[in-house]
C-alpha cells in the first residue's frame, strides 16, 4: 500500500495512492496514519476494509494539497555522514558507529511545501535520504529481526542550515530543525512495495541540474544496523522515521565553492519506488 495525507496543513485526512497513481480518499477508514494506527495493526485492518470499500472511494482533487504521509511522530532521528563520498565531501572522518542527531518534529512539511529559509539563514542547504518508519515499538532489538519493525519507506528532504549546524555551538539539531525543514513523502510505501531497500537509485535537482545521484547500495550502515543500534539506546515508537544519510552531491560540498538555496530556487528529488517532491524555496514570512 501506499499511504498519503492530504489536505490544509494540521487538518489533513488520510488517502491512499492506488496502483494506477490515484490519489483516493480515505477519510471513511476514521483513522489517521499515526502512532495509535500503526501501534494497533492499523495497515492491516487498512488493507481488509479497502478490500470492502476502495472501488467506492472518491479520488482526492487534482489541487489538493498533499502533506506529511505520516501525522508528526514521537521522533525524526538522522543519521550522519552515512554516504563515504558524502562523509568526504564534508572533510569529516567516515564514522566507526552511526552518527545519530534529532531533527524537531515541528519541521516535518509536505513534499510539495515551500522550504522556508529561516532568518539570518545564510547556508540553507539539501538533503534527499531514505527515511524508513517504525512500524511497532522496538527497544533492543537484535540486527537480525529489525526489519520486522519496518513499516514502510519514504523520501525525505533533510534540510539543514550549515551555518546554524556547525558554527553556533552545541548540537547538529539547531541547523536542523526550522520549520519546513523536514519534506517527507509524497507517500509512504508498504514494506511489501519496496524489494529491497538497498538498492534504490536517490537523486536529487536543483533548478534542474543533478547535484545528488547515488544508490542505497552506497550505505556504510544498512538499515538492519541503524535500527538496532538505535534500539539499544532509545525505544523506536510506531510511526517514528529514522532518516538514513545523504549521498555526495550537498551544497556544502560543492567545487570550487559551496552553493546554498535563495529564495526561488526549485529543489526536485526522488528515489526509486518512493515518487518524487519538489519545493520552492522562500523567505520564511515569519522572518
Amino acid at each position: 500500500m501506499k499511504l498519503i495525507r492530504f489536505g490544509e496543513a494540521g487538518k489533513e485526512e488520510a488517502g491512499i495512492q492506488d496502483i494506477n497513481g490515484r490519489n483516493l480518499d480515505c477519510s471513511g477508514f476514521g483513522e489517521d496514519w499515526n502512532e495509535d494506527f500503526f501501534t494497533n495493526n492499523g495497515l492491516v485492518r487498512l488493507e481488509e476494509w479497502l478490500k470492502a470499500n476502495q472501488e467506492n472511494l472518491n479520488p482526492i482533487p487534482e489541487n489538493a494539497r498533499i502533506g506529511s504521509p505520516i501525522a508528526r511522530p514521537s521522533k525524526i532521528i538522522c543519521i550522519g555522514l552515512n554516504y563515504l563520498k558524502h562523509a568526504q565531501e564534508a572533510g569529516m572522518a567516515v564514522p566507526e558507529i552511526p552518527i545519530i542527531f534529532m531533527k524537531a518534529t515541528s519541521a516535518l512539511s509536505g513534499p510539495f511545501d515551500p522550504i522556508l529559509i529561516p532568518r539570518n539563514s545564510v547556508q540553507t542547504d539539501w538533503e534527499v535520504e531514505l527515511a524508513v518508519v517504525i512500524g511497532k515499538r522496538a527497544k533492543y532489538v537484535s540486527v537480525e529481526n529489525s526489519m520486522d519493525y519496518v513499516a514502510g519507506y519514504c523520501l525525505h528532504n533533510d534540510v539543514s542550515e550549515r551555518d546554524f549546524q556547525l558554527r553556533h555551538g552545541g548540537q547538529w539539531v539547531k541547523g536542523k530543525s526550522a520549520d519546513s525543514f523536514a519534506p517527507l513523502g509524497p507517500f509512504l510505501a508498504t514494506r511489501d512495495e519496496i524489494k529491497d531497500p538497498h538498492s534504490l537509485r536517490l537523486w536529487l535537482k536543483l533548478n534542474g541540474k543533478m547535484l545528488q545521484d547515488s544508490n542505497t547500495s552506497d550505505l556504510i550502515f544498512d538499515l538492519p544496523t541503524i535500527i538496532s543500534h538505535l534500539s539499544q539506546y532509545m525505544t523506536l515508537l510506531p510511526g517514528d522515521v529514522i532518516s538514513t544519510g545523504t549521498p555526495a552531491g550537498v551544497g556544502m560540498g560543492l567545487k570550487p565553492e559551496p552553493k546554498y538555496l535563495k529564495p526561488g530556487d526549485i529543489v526536485e528529488l526522488g528515489i526509486d519506488g518512493l515518487g518524487i517532491s519538489k519545493q520552492v524555496a522562500i523567505n520564511d514570512p515569519e522572518a
